[in-house]
Formats: structure tokens, C-alpha cells, sequence
């Protein structure tokens, strides 16, 4: 008589196909690709941003996170109001759509801290879909990494006309404008005593001394926490 093998069954991740409503994030296969359209099934608290159908993790911002987004935020809605570009602060979804703009075609949604749009054909309740013409992110030990390089690259790609980023820690703005070629030119550095400007936005300026008056401690890189 042969002898039975026991074949042991594979464990499988309960989160795998199909568009299911998922309460709990510990369902998700990190290591999936997903669109626009399972990300609105999401309905857990964790906020996740989506970039080429890969999950990343979204920290809760802290405290001087807050205080400069705060700050940078109510400048530009002081500037645009009665204009026609509207401010919005995360969070807040921007899609970035490639061909269609069916949900399930989508595989990319951020939440800038962030973002100037002055065309309003692009909002929906939603959120936006296109690139804004401004988004601000600011860095903080968890996201260093994707602002700096992952975010660049996207917001580069689908036409972002200006990206700024904040560093509390250093005090410092990077502004990257969007040349005729398709790819940003990065001005120097804005540091403390500077009048920080706008390519895009006539009139506006930003005081850096008001805008990192308040004292932050200084935090250490980290690297963000990403799925591959």
C-alpha cells in the first residue's frame, strides 16, 4: 500500500482579489498592487497613500509638523481669497490618473500636506484629479525618503508646475519649478531671513522668520516605512 502524504496548505493573506470592503488594515497585503478603487474600501483609520498601486504608511504629523503647515497654509489662503485657485490641507486626495480616469484605472493617490489649484475643473467631491499647480509637503522623520525623491519624481512626471518642501528641522525651503522640458529646476535653498516667493503666484511671499518662529527639536533621519 502506498503511503499518504500529508500535503500541508499554503496560508494565504485573506486580502487578495476582488474589491471587498475591508475594515481592518492588518487585511491588506502590503506587498499588492492596488488602484483608486480598493483604496475606497478602505475603511479603517490608517491613512495609506497609494504611488503605482503600492501601499505607503502615513504617519500622524507632529506637533511643529502641524504649526508650519498651519502657518504656510493660511498665507496662501490669505493671498488667493477672491481668487479663482483654491488651498486645500490634508487630508485631502489627488489623483494622478494615466488614460482613464476610472477608479480601478487609477494607482496613484497622495494626500500633499498641502496644495494650490487653480484650475477647479479638477476638483470633484472626490478630491482633485491632475496635478495641483502648487503642493507643499513637509518633511518629518518618516517621510524624508518619499518626499524627497519618490514624490519628486511623481509630481515631476505628471506635471506638478511648482513643488515646495519644508524641513522644520533645518528651517528651510526647497522649491522646485517645473520647466518648459517637463523637469524641475531647483532653486537655492530658502534658510531663515528670507523672503520666500512663488514662480507661479504673482504678489506672493512667505516670511520664513514667522513662518519657523516657534523652536522644534532636532530629529534624526528615519527611513520611511515603505513596502517594496
Amino acid at each position: 500500500m502506498n503511503e499518504k502524504k500529508t500535503v500541508k496548505q499554503k496560508k494565504t493573506k485573506p486580502y487578495q482579489t476582488g474589491n471587498p470592503i475591508v475594515h481592518h488594515f492588518n487585511e491588506i497585503d502590503l506587498s499588492g498592487t492596488y488602484s483608486y478603487a480598493n483604496y475606497l474600501n478602505w475603511k479603517f483609520e490608517e491613512r495609506l497613500e497609494l504611488i503605482r498601486g503600492k501601499i505607503f504608511e502615513m504617519s500622524a504629523p507632529l506637533t511643529f509638523h502641524q504649526e508650519v503647515s498651519r502657518e504656510v497654509a493660511a498665507e496662501l489662503y490669505i493671498h488667493l481669497k477672491g481668487k479663482k485657485c483654491s488651498v486645500f490641507s490634508a487630508p485631502f486626495d489627488v489623483r494622478f490618473p494615466k488614460g482613464s480616469k476610472d477608479d480601478k484605472n487609477i494607482y496613484t493617490v497622495v494626500q500633499p500636506d498641502i496644495c494650490v489649484i487653480c484650475d477647479l475643473q479638477k476638483l470633484d467631491r472626490k478630491g482633485c484629479i491632475g496635478p495641483p499647480n502648487i503642493v507643499v509637503e513637509i518633511l518629518s522623520p518618516s517621510n524624508n525618503q518619499k518626499d524627497l525623491q519618490i514624490k519628486y519624481e511623481l509630481y515631476q512626471e505628471f506635471g506638478v508646475k511648482e513643488y515646495w518642501i519644508v524641513d522644520p528641522n533645518t528651517k528651510t525651503f526647497l522649491k522646485h519649478v517645473l520647466n518648459d522640458s517637463g523637469n524641475y529646476v531647483t532653486a537655492p535653498p530658502f534658510i531663515v531671513g528670507d523672503k520666500f516667493t512663488s514662480d507661479i503666484l504673482p504678489g506672493f511671499s512667505l516670511n520664513l522668520d514667522e513662518i519657523f518662529q516657534t523652536e522644534v527639536p532636532v530629529l534624526p533621519e528615519s527611513v520611511p516605512v515603505t513596502v517594496e
